[in-house]
């Protein structure tokens, strides 16, 4: 939610608060507060946020080991549908591309800066790093949970004729960025959204150009999902309240990153990345990447096309995103994925 504040209703602290789930962890909180402010400013209903524990926070194993897909949001839907919460807030690149049954995605607000950043040692950038322990007789140890990541970073090294290792790591920011703090690793790769989110993006060291690290579909957008019966008449309004809080240009072209994912099959733990931007909102323009995650084999292709942004925006969008994935896939992207998700 960039931009300037939703103009409102004052708060009724008399009306009972509406139930938001979150999950527990310091981002998930932070962008969950920020969610629950700007609905009390359109609703003028104050809001509660409802901690719940999802099994990805709890499993220590790999995401790519677990599945990752739905491991983050499973147990906020199960919230939504038993009533225990009124509306949950998700990192979209966490959301499965399957439509869940009696729910709806409500609301994807304005997107944050969708790119990857490096917090490493000695405040160097990416290719300052690998030189310098080169001159060590070493690689650089680059922690990042991501196989999308690895993929692309090992890639990046392999075209400079530079060598990195690549950690598989798990845990919170704190946790993450320890790991360079203590030495065990020289850098660690996040998302610069939820750096920013956290007010932590004064330990950024570098923001990695999407031309070498193309983002995660949905990566530094929100999904605000609620029940669909709160879009019936009897609803209580909270589905069209909540849809106020929409971008429709964030959203659009969020649908066409995850109907190129959807289309391949691919969870959100496989060695996928995608982007959508707009030329002057009048064309929107994808980028889609599959790799090996040891960076030998890097499938790089885009599509482009005009969208207007009316009823039919989406529909456009998912149109491109499946277009684009079909000439992936014709190019071998399924082989290079390893399992797909079904």
């Amino acid at each position: 939610m960039n931009g300037q504040p939703l103009t409102g209703q004052a708060p009724d602290t008399t009306a009972a608060p509406l139930r938001l789930g979150t999950r527990r962890s310091a981002l998930a909180m932070a962008q969950s507060g920020m969610v629950a402010r700007e609905v009390t400013r359109v609703t003028g209903r104050p809001v509660e946020l409802v901690e719940i524990t999802t099994y990805g926070d709890t499993s220590r194993e790999a995401l790519a080991q677990i599945g990752g897909t739905g491991v983050f949001v499973s147990a906020l839907r199960d919230a939504l549908l038993e009533g225990r919460i009124d509306f949950a807030v998700h990192s979209l690149k966490d959301l499965p591309t399957a439509a869940p049954e009696g729910l709806l995605l409500a609301a994807v607000p304005e997107r944050e800066d969708s790119r990857d950043a490096l917090v490493a040692r000695d405040g160097l950038a990416l290719g300052e790093l690998v030189e310098k322990l080169a001159g060590s007789g070493r690689p650089a140890r680059i922690g990042t949970g991501s196989p999308r990541r690895m993929a692309q970073l090992n890639a990046w090294a392999r075209e400079r004729g530079d060598r990195v290792e690549t950690v598989a790591i798990r845990g919170n920011v704190d946790t993450r960025i320890g790991f360079v703090a203590s030495g065990e690793l020289d850098a660690v790769v996040l998302a610069t959204a939820g750096l920013n989110r956290l007010g932590r993006s004064a330990e950024i060291t570098e923001h990695l150009d999407p031309e070498l690290m193309v983002p995660a579909p949905g990566q530094g957008a929100l999904a605000i999902e609620c029940t669909a019966a709160a879009a019936l008449p009897d609803g209580g309004g909270l589905a069209a309240a909540l849809a106020a809080l929409d971008h429709a240009p964030t959203r659009v072209a969020v649908a066409a990153e995850r109907a190129l994912l959807a289309t391949l099959e691919a969870g959100c733990s496989a060695p996928v990345a995608a982007l959508a931007g707009w030329d002057h909102r009048s064309e929107l323009r994808l980028e889609g990447v599959v790799g090996t995650v040891d960076g030998a084999t890097l499938l790089k292709m885009s599509a482009h096309g005009p969208i207007v942004l009316d009823e039919t925006a989406e529909q456009q969008a998912v149109a491109l995103g499946r277009a684009l994935a079909a000439r992936l896939l014709d190019a071998g992207a399924a082989a290079l994925m390893g399992e797909r998700a079904r």
